[in-house]
């Protein structure tokens, strides 16, 4: 049976390689979003999915659009004249009709459907507190994220867990459950009406430390935010701190919230709560422990 794998990421790069592996699943075509300036150059600079592709030597497109008619014909002569799927994964961009229509498309996702439909389901999922998360293979729908799923599998968030360790233990079982799926056929169910959330596309608001919110929530953003993104605080001079790594105190918190010093410590008192800044990066410079940014600045 011939496959299409469409998607962007480094999470989807992964479940790429997995596919590739799989000898009766390996893709006839990849498609991805176009090269795009990235950096301090503004180098144009290929998706992740792009580079995996033309490493493993698979046929790649880059339309500007998934839904234009050049994307769709060149899809469908991949597939073939015989029964084929479309796999997406951390895409980024929306599949519209008609292409939603003309073939079997199938959807890795990594959350537990129906929790965490949207953009963020990893982050929202570490920022929420939960316990677990997983990854569901689901039918791709016009709805978000809101097609039946045909096979799931769960995965603990740990402790200390960060975006990037939890993201490497899901792209694993993603890959996994997405072989499983494409060789079994397990049947689809449609998911209960219960439980829905939604992981919003995180915004700038999600990334800054606001010590009016209890420390427990900002440790969970930091962790939930490092290394691809990155939490952010700002300092009482207007300084904006990049915050790698942090860590919640069990010790009463100063009078009133906000950022202070203590023998080489650098503290957020919040409300309620402190945190520890234990890794940080002061704007245009490179990460560095707390103690080694409060000797070359004062607060």
């Amino acid at each position: 049976m011939s496959t299409v794998f469409i998607g962007t990421s480094p999470f989807a790069a992964a479940v790429l390689e997995r596919l590739a592996d799989s000898e009766a699943h390996r893709p006839a075509l990849v498609v991805t979003r176009p090269d795009r300036p990235s950096g301090r150059g503004r180098r144009m600079t290929p998706p992740p999915v792009a580079e995996t592709a033309r490493a493993l030597g698979i046929a790649l497109e880059q339309p500007s659009s998934v839904n234009d008619e050049p994307a769709r014909t060149r899809i469908a002569a991949a597939l073939g004249a015989g029964r084929g799927t479309v796999v997406v994964c951390a895409f980024g961009a929306l599949i519209k009709e008609p292409l939603l229509s003309e073939h079997e498309i199938i959807n890795v996702h990594p959350s537990l459907l129906p929790r965490w439909r949207g953009a963020a389901p990893v982050e929202r999922a570490i920022m929420a507190g939960d316990r677990e998360t997983g990854v569901s293979i689901m039918r791709l729908e016009a709805g978000l994220d809101s097609g039946p799923v045909c096979l799931s599998g769960v995965e603990p968030i740990r402790a200390q867990d960060t975006y990037g360790s939890l993201a490497e233990r899901l792209q694993t079982l993603a890959g996994e459950l997405l072989v499983e799926a494409l060789d079994r056929r397990p049947p689809f169910a449609e998911q209960p009406q219960d439980g829905v959330t939604y992981a919003e596309k995180l915004g700038p608001e999600d990334r800054m430390l606001d010590p009016a919110r209890p420390a427990v929530e900002l440790e969970r953003t930091v962790r939930a935010l490092h290394p691809h993104i990155g939490a952010r605080l700002q300092l009482p001079d207007g300084t904006v701190l990049g915050v790698q790594r942090a860590a919640l105190l069990d010790e009463p918190p100063p009078t009133a919230p906000g950022v202070s010093a203590s023998e080489g410590r650098l503290l957020l008192g919040c409300d309620p709560g402190v945190l520890e800044l234990l890794v940080v990066q002061p704007p245009g410079g490179r990460a560095m422990d707390a103690s080694a940014f409060l000797r070359g600045h004062g607060l």
